[in-house]
């Protein structure tokens, strides 16, 4: 069954037989008998009664017709909204727990006070976790930090975050991983680009803990870390929002470990209305607080954010027209 042959079926109906039918169509009579006659054929039913040349709905008829008007609106509204430049409908977006926690609140609420027919569905991960629901199309966006490959991922710098490392509030200067007293390091699941930091740390004196234990909240984590259980290497951004900050110590890494870079990211050929919305909301969102942490080092992503901007308008402008 096509959607062309329910068309020539609602015709016929609405224009109360076939020769205004095939008229109103521009197609020859015959080439509009043989369409109605094939879709009875297919449904294996008679969709008219017909009285000389008077046609009438048999009771299949009618039943038929409420279902074939369903389906042709339905498919006008999907024609429709692929050439919508307006967001609407279901947007998926994925983030690290700190990410989503602390920075994402204040750009998705506005967001939602921007596009109300936008759906906002916020799930969290790590590293590779992010990356692999991105390119599976279980996500239409995400924020992920360095490092993203180049191949499948289109992205857009945002926030520029430091990182620290933390232990509990009497611990010695952590000047390297030789001053480590605590008795474990206290790590998110393999993936995170986190982890991958706090390991380069420990191989610069070619140490390696002696314990690791994997934690998947950062508020777990902070508050093992408080009572002495081990150090960790966080986001500076998560202590803000901490109540027992005053009971950590927090300690810098090298200047080569110190920032990094997150992105937001989407896999290539999908990009969508919804999705510029989003970067020119985020981007003058990270704008801001990058702006804010460091402004003297924060040039160059305050930079790409506001290119992020003017592209995610310009993109905007030309699915309008």
């Amino acid at each position: 069954m096509e959607l062309s042959d329910l068309h020539v079926f609602r015709t016929v109906v609405e224009a109360g037989g076939i020769t205004r039918a095939a008229a109103k169509l521009n197609r020859v009579q015959s080439n509009v008998t043989t369409r109605i006659q094939q879709l009875e054929e297919q449904l294996g039913v008679a969709l008219f009664i017909r009285e000389g040349k008077r046609m009438h709905l048999s009771p299949a008829g009618k039943v038929m017709l409420g279902y074939a008007e369903r389906l042709l609106d339905l498919a006008r509204e999907a024609r429709e909204s692929v050439h919508d430049t307006r967001p609407r409908g279901l947007f998926r977006v994925m983030a690290p727990e700190s990410t989503s926690s602390v920075r994402l609140p204040t750009p998705l609420s506005e967001y939602c006070r921007r596009y109300p027919e936008v759906t906002i569905e916020l799930r969290t991960g790590v590293g590779n976790q992010i990356l692999q629901a991105v390119l599976n199309g279980e996500i239409d966006a995400a924020i992920a930090a360095d490092p993203v490959p180049d191949a499948p991922f289109e992205k857009v710098p945002v926030y520029n975050e430091e990182l620290v490392l933390i232990s509990a509030a009497g611990h010695r200067p952590l000047n390297s991983a030789r001053d480590v007293e605590a008795p474990a390091v206290l790590v998110f699941e393999q993936g995170c680009p986190w982890r991958k930091r706090l390991d380069d740390w420990f191989g610069r004196t070619g140490d390696l803990p002696e314990r690791m234990i994997e934690i998947t909240s950062y508020h777990a984590m902070l508050g093992c870390v408080v009572v002495g259980m081990g150090i960790s290497l966080v986001p500076r951004m998560v202590l803000d929002t901490f109540p027992e900050r005053d009971k950590l110590r927090v300690h810098p890494l090298p200047p080569d470990l110190r920032q990094a870079q997150t992105f937001v990211i989407w896999r290539k050929g999908a990009r969508s209305p919804k999705l510029d919305a989003l970067l020119e909301i985020v981007a003058e969102h990270a704008a801001a607080i990058n702006a804010r942490q460091a402004p003297g080092a924060v040039a160059r992503p305050r930079t790409q954010a506001a290119a992020a901007v003017a592209t995610a308008r310009r993109s905007r402008k030309l699915r309008a027209r």
